[in-house]
């Protein structure tokens, strides 16, 4: 069981979603528990499921709450651009957060490789 924190992929998803949280503030009041708890929902549950497999035995566990929160990157990127349509989000503040989310996916693509080639070893790894 390793400390999730000294993932650098963990450290990239905790900041994405305190930038969501940021951008979310100026939703309108009636989307606060739709669209708005939706974006949160999806940015918390990414770094939520690297600490959970962290905390797992096994790289088959950890590998699973990875693509688990790949999955959660990816609905974040639809509820961005949603938001983006819906004229939520300025074009700055889609660009920058749908990037981070991207940058984000990679990172864990990364790691999930990692895992797959490399045993337990990875999850030391500063993916």
């Amino acid at each position: 069981m390793k400390d999730f924190r000294n993932l650098e992929v963990w450290q990239k998803a905790h900041q994405l979603t305190l930038s969501a949280y940021r951008a979310t503030r100026t939703f309108p009041s009636d989307e606060r528990f739709g669209l708005s708890g939706q974006i949160r929902s999806a940015a918390s549950s990414i770094p939520a499921n690297i600490a959970e497999g962290c905390g797992r035995r096994g790289d088959a566990e950890f590998h699973r709450f990875l693509q688990i929160a790949m999955g959660s990157a990816s609905e974040l990127e639809y509820h961005l651009l949603l938001s983006h349509d819906l004229q939520y989000l300025d074009a700055k503040d889609h660009k920058e957060l749908s990037d981070e989310a991207v940058r984000v996916k990679r990172m864990l693509a990364s790691l999930i490789r990692t895992v797959d080639e490399g045993g337990e070893k990875s999850r030391s790894a500063n993916a």
